[in-house]
């Protein structure tokens, strides 16, 4: 039976595959659909040491990154120390916050078995590290983003506890901020980790499309996206909430500032008549 281990890592939201490219001397362009993958002499050049073949680093443009056969931890820190030149803000600290641990097993088996530890496949394809591994990378990339909407959830709650005890009035800057992170979720969520597209080679093979198919199925990856996706929505109603209530007090506000002057104006005017005031 012949194994790969795959560890997928959420580092960060973003991560410039063409910059890494181009300093480890690859000619190529990458968009956001595709890894960048890092393995033989580019491997032993960023590690200082002979690497086997085996061997390799999958680089998603999304914040996540994959190692395929690196049970060596050292090895894996010295890859991420060599990103965070790349990315500054990464955590190395945190690093392993939201990760996941996964193997292949080719065997001699008629049908193809997924666990949450594990798939066993009766014969091995060329496709089948990089699907399982662009699963795994949205997955805990998806992870990250799940956490971070429960920190936005968190945020509103405090401005709805405001509201109930009766502090009406909410700065611009403080909707303008949460808003913004609701809209960065979104981002990050829908047009950065992609999860409804497919990579192009499920689009030139039938059984690589169907075993990536089982794949996101499993890992509940458009189950997942739905609810974030209708979660977002919620948030974007408290918020229109928030801002109406706050449009409406300073609209308030205003009309009363209105009313006050126009009874200055009226009390000065009848003093001048009556000649209290020159």
């Amino acid at each position: 039976m012949l194994d790969f281990s795959f560890k997928a890592i959420a580092i960060t939201n973003e991560i410039d595959l063409n910059k890494i490219a181009l300093q480890c001397g690859i000619p190529k362009k990458f968009t956001w659909e595709e890894p960048l993958i890092l393995r033989g002499n580019i491997l032993q050049s960023i590690l200082g040491k002979d690497v086997d073949n085996s061997k390799s680093v999958l680089l998603f443009s999304f914040g996540s990154v994959v190692f395929i056969n690196h049970s060596n931890d050292e090895e894996i820190k010295v890859l991420l120390k060599y990103l965070q030149s790349f990315e500054p803000e990464m955590d190395l600290k945190n690093i392993g916050r939201y990760s996941d641990d996964y193997s292949l097993h080719i065997s001699e088996t008629e049908t193809l078995e997924l666990t949450d530890e594990y798939v066993v496949v009766p014969e091995y394809e060329p496709f089948y590290p990089e699907l399982i591994s662009t699963v795994l990378a949205k997955s805990v990339a998806l992870e990250k983003t799940e956490e971070q909407l429960g920190v936005i959830h968190d945020r509103l709650e405090t401005m709805i506890d405001r509201l109930e005890k009766g502090k009406l009035r909410i700065g611009n800057k403080e909707l303008a901020r949460t808003t913004a992170k609701i809209l960065r979720h979104d981002y990050n969520t829908l047009a950065y980790i992609m999860i409804l597209d497919k990579p192009d080679i499920t689009w030139a093979s039938s059984n690589a499309s169907e075993f990536y198919d089982k794949m996101i199925d499993f890992f509940e990856l458009n189950d997942r996206h739905k609810i974030l996706k209708s979660k977002t929505e919620i948030l974007y109603n408290i918020i229109d909430g928030f801002s109406t209530i706050s449009h409406s007090i300073r609209g308030l506000f205003v009309e009363w500032i209105v009313v006050i002057l126009i009874l200055i104006e009226i009390v000065i005017t009848i003093s001048q008549i009556a000649g209290w005031i020159p």
